[in-house]
């Protein structure tokens, strides 16, 4: 007999600092699992049971992360955090961008396929999930009420390269006008998550301008901000989905 349960959310992030704050708000009894080199934190955070991982810079590792988190834990949603580097001319430091849909930059199988096409699969712009992306930037949105930045949603690129120089930055914007900003991790989730059919969104702070101020400005911001963004943001998410009840059982 299958019994319904609320299934946990993932939490993801590049680098440590991006989740601090939210695994320090775990409440008392959390567990940690370590798995392949990774800690998943699996607890309760802000009235919801979240499971929250560090994957790692780079894609390869990113879609490892999520592959354990989706076989081992169960989740039925994905959110990924951190920072990212700014695109597109409406965006700057301090913004929020919520991922409409992601795409891998560096994705060139030509002749084989087109340029940015993921092998077998058939597309290249991988759709984020609608409601949890509209639920993300409205957070987003009261969190930042009061401040100069705002949110935008949109295209999300992502590849294996830290942006850092104009030349490569130039050469994003020319080929891919749309997209608002640029990280090293979101597409690689959403590609695993397209695979388990798990619902997925990415949330992003701007930290620099993908030029070459990128490096100060991204260790900068990652020190003092990057972590606080996401916890400010999912708290008001986690809370809202708490009071709305969870859409997303968990069948087993």
């Amino acid at each position: 007999m299958k019994e319904n349960t609320i299934a946990p959310l993932g939490i993801l992030a590049a680098l440590a600092d991006e989740i601090r704050d939210l695994i320090a708000a775990l409440e008392p009894g959390a567990q940690v699992h370590r798995i392949g080199l990774r800690d998943f934190h699996q607890g309760i955070l802000h009235g919801q049971p979240c499971v929250i991982a560090l994957t790692r810079v780079g894609k390869a590792a990113a879609a490892a992360t999520t592959a354990t988190l989706l076989q081992r834990f169960g989740v039925g949603r994905v959110i990924f955090t951190g920072v990212a580097g700014g695109l597109h001319r409406d965006v700057r430091v301090g913004d929020i961008v919520i991922g409409s849909q992601a795409l891998q930059h560096d994705m060139d199988a030509r002749p084989l396929f087109a340029r940015h096409e993921l092998p077998l699969l058939g597309v290249d712009r991988l759709p984020a999930d609608p409601a949890l992306s509209e639920q993300l930037q409205a957070s987003a949105r009261r969190f930042l009420a009061g401040r100069a930045s705002r949110v935008h949603r949109g295209l999300i690129l992502t590849g294996d390269r830290f942006v850092g120089d104009a030349g490569t930055g130039h050469e994003l914007r020319e080929r891919l006008p749309d997209a608002l900003c640029v990280e090293m991790e979101g597409a690689a989730v959403a590609q695993v998550c397209h695979e388990f059919g798990v619902p997925w969104a990415v949330l992003r702070t701007i930290s620099d301008h993908a030029d070459a101020q990128a490096e100060q400005d991204f260790l900068r911001f990652l020190r003092e901000v990057a972590s606080v963004y996401s916890h400010g943001i999912l708290q008001d998410f986690l809370r809202r989905q708490v009071a709305a009840g969870d859409p997303y059982p968990m069948q087993q």
